[in-house]
């Protein structure tokens, strides 16, 4: 199991590298998240979702994403609560307080996840959670040493020396925890080295020496990760935006975006400007395309655009001759009403919409979850991508599809073609279709797939490169089966 001294220290990015690496070694292996929160989530082959992580560590283990990779998935819906996702499918919308109160409670069904993926398994690769030093929350925990005691896991602790204070953090962290959690980590791993590894050496042994364990790494920096698909919304702090090229494509920020890595294949595009609007900045008026991202709340991500004067922004952007993309929650934006009477994102009532498509909509409690074949209508191109939705969207430019699957019509065109809605998230990973709706500023060369496997074959060999993965390997233990 692979823990942090904190938050985004690079946990995911090395249970990637290393499921490919062992994968290449020909192992079967698996990636296992037993909690995680993330608005950012990937639909199973068995029906359910889960982190986007953990999808991308399943692909990287050449195998199909399954919901025991991730067992529990907090999807926040405001300041204080989330929508619990237990083996794929929503069980509950608790407040923060409520959740912690009950979490223990999962621990069972946590635990049967993890057999379940563990037994045809050789290796299962676990990651934690946040920080493995909050002590505030040790009591019924499930996401870090609550369940490695549980499962009786060995421990690696990773640190992010490019940060600062790397040695404090593994020192202090086995300084703070409870001496039985302690005995669990069996080595600490520094990450994320910028320079000569060389001048850690010194770093290292002290590690070493102090702890009583093996340091792994450094690990230095590795810079093609940003090419893969981030799951923490705090990526969008430092998002790296389009290469600058022509075609101008501005995104509004929305409280609760969702799946926003519907972006990562328009800023792999060398032809593109990709603006990530900021709250209280204006949405360029020199932009070509406004797209509408997807929502964990539509609702009131829509009172927040609203409240940014993004609606004003959207009308004159359209009135003057651009285009405007809504993609799942973005799509439901676009039209005259959001009606939710059961409650489902907040308090029961009905949103007016933009009114840019002649469509309403109503949010129900059955959510929709399928990898989807489609194929777009415009240019013929096939799609591949999925829905992850609560609601159905009708209306008079129901007519004028967006795309077509299962012999089944999909999306909303306005009148006018300057608006287009549509449920389906990644279609701009399908290079045929990109290239089509981005016209000339589309690259041909791009292939968006092959290079996210090519990155983690990139990553997987980093890690060969400057961990010691025979030695690693060691660690692993047994499975206690139940």
């Amino acid at each position: 199991m692979f823990m942090g001294t904190g938050s985004d220290v690079g946990k995911s990015l090395i249970v990637a590298g290393l499921c490919r690496a062992f994968a290449n070694r020909g192992l079967s292996v698996a990636p296992f998240k037993p909690q995680n929160m993330s608005n950012n989530a990937a639909v199973t082959v068995d029906g359910g979702e889960i982190g986007r992580a953990q999808a991308l560590q399943a692909r990287a283990a050449r195998r199909d994403p399954v919901t025991a990779m991730n067992p529990v998935l907090l999807k926040p819906e405001g300041e204080t609560g989330s929508q619990v996702v237990v083996r794929g499918r929503h069980r509950a919308s608790l407040s923060a307080r409520q959740y912690w109160a009950d979490r223990a409670r999962l621990l069972p069904e946590v635990l049967a996840a993890y057999h379940d993926l563990a037994a045809p398994a050789d290796l299962v690769l676990v990651e934690g959670a946040g920080s493995a030093s909050e002590v505030n929350l040790r009591a019924g925990d499930i996401a870090n040493f609550g369940f490695a005691r549980a499962a009786g896991l060995p421990v690696a602790l990773i640190g992010d020396i490019h940060r600062g204070g790397v040695i404090a953090a593994i020192v202090g962290t086995l300084a703070v925890i409870d001496p039985a959690d302690a005995a669990l980590v069996k080595a600490s791993l520094v990450n994320r080295f910028f320079g000569d590894p060389g001048l850690f050496a010194a770093g290292r042994t002290f590690l070493e020496r102090r702890t009583g364990r093996p340091c792994f790494g450094p690990v230095p920096h590795f810079a093609d990760a940003a090419r893969l698909p981030a799951e923490d919304a705090l990526a969008l702090d430092h998002f790296p935006l389009g290469q600058g090229g022509g075609l101008h494509i501005a995104v509004p920020r929305l409280p609760r975006i969702a799946n926003f890595d519907d972006l990562d294949p328009l800023r792999a595009e060398p032809g593109i400007t990709l603006t990530l609007v900021q709250p209280g900045e204006a949405i360029p008026r020199g932009a070509d395309i406004v797209l509408l991202p997807g929502s964990k709340a539509t609702r009131a991500d829509l009172a927040a655009l609203r409240a940014n004067g993004w609606h004003i922004d959207i009308a004159a952007h359209h009135r003057a001759g651009g285009v405007v993309l809504g993609i799942c929650g973005g799509y439901q934006m676009l039209g005259r009403t959001i009606a939710d009477p059961d409650g489902l994102e907040g308090s029961p009532g009905t949103s007016d919409g933009l009114g840019l498509l002649d469509v309403e909509t109503v949010l129900q409690p059955v959510k929709v979850l399928r990898n989807e074949a489609a194929r777009h209508l415009a240019s013929g191109e096939s799609l591949a991508g999925y829905h992850m939705h609560m609601g159905e969207t009708a209306g008079p430019d129901r007519s004028r599809p967006f795309a077509r699957l299962d012999g089944e019509d999909e999306g909303a065109i306005s009148r006018d073609g300057r608006v287009i809605g549509t449920y389906l998230h990644g279609l701009f990973a399908a290079d045929g279709f990109r290239r089509a709706f981005l016209g000339r500023a589309a690259s041909p060369d791009l292939a968006y797939e092959a290079g996210i496997d090519a990155t983690l074959d990139g990553l997987a060999a980093h890690l060969e490169t400057h961990l010691d993965l025979d030695h690693l390997l060691t660690l692993a233990e047994p499975v206690e089966r139940p």
